[in-house]
């Protein structure tokens, strides 16, 4: 590749980085063309960005970029990158379904997620990560509980008062 394709590459990929706030690693060694493809699908399907670039270029773009160098040393071998801005976990779960459907190809080799490195052992962990949609969700639903349980109290309340009331007046009348 010319200096310039080389560049235009190296420029696409710091880009990447700086946008996203995570970035996995996959080791497709062994993989079929058509798990590649499949691969591809699956994390389009998740809106994720995956794709393949050179060790060399990656490295390059990651020391550039900076608050990558825990994840330098598993740039090896032939590697996929997913990148992600918004839905964190998404990768990790298109990653560990592909993985159970396909003879445990690719490998999870790393992710760096809102600065923190993840090693190979961290793709369950990475995959239970609930979706910023799901934490907002859970929140609202804690903020939402007392509320709920003042208006049934004093429902509650209310429909005792009204039981009593009925029952001094009952017994009144008689």
């Amino acid at each position: 590749m010319p200096t310039a394709e080389k560049r235009a590459v190296l420029d696409e990929i710091s880009d990447r980085l700086k946008e996203s706030n995570a970035i996995y690693i996959a080791n497709y060694s062994g993989m079929s063309v058509a798990q590649a493809n499949k691969l591809r699908g699956a994390f389009r399907k998740g809106n994720v960005f995956y794709k393949v670039y050179k060790n060399k270029l990656m490295k390059l773009a990651m020391q550039e970029v900076g608050g990558y160098d825990a994840i330098l040393d598993s740039l090896t071998e032939q590697n996929g990158f997913a990148f992600v801005e918004e839905e964190l976990s998404a990768p990790a779960k298109v990653l560990k379904d592909f993985i159970k459907e396909n003879n445990n190809k690719p490998a999870f080799k790393a992710a760096i997620v809102d600065g923190e490195f993840y090693d190979q052992d961290k793709l369950d962990a990475l995959a239970a990560m609930k979706s910023k949609n799901e934490i907002i969700g859970d929140i609202l639903g804690l903020l939402m509980a007392p509320v709920t349980n003042v208006v049934g109290a004093i429902n509650a309340q209310g429909s005792n008062l009204v039981g009593a009331v009925k029952t001094i007046a009952e017994k009144g009348e008689n």
